[in-house]
């Protein structure tokens, strides 16, 4: 199973929405190893992503943005 890292500001709902939604879909033991990250204390990740958040990461790699692509999700869930 992937790190799955969740990119975030605080105070976004958005954010707190995909958390939810990836605390539901996820075994209970992997939702509780999600890593969030404020992008407001990494410059890097605040110019690469911005306005883009919440980004979903898994192993690094990019998963979805905004919201919680399901689909996607599932396909990292099966490997």
């Amino acid at each position: 199973m992937p790190q799955w890292t969740v990119l975030s500001r605080a105070g976004c709902t958005l954010c707190e929405q995909m958390l939810e939604e990836l605390a539901a879909a996820l075994p209970a033991a992997d939702a509780a190893r999600v890593e969030i990250i404020d992008i407001a204390d990494h410059p890097d990740l605040e110019a690469k992503y911005g306005r883009r958040i919440p980004v979903l990461l898994a192993d690094g790699d990019f998963v979805c943005a905004y919201r919680l692509d399901g689909e996607r999700l599932r396909g990292y869930l099966q490997d």
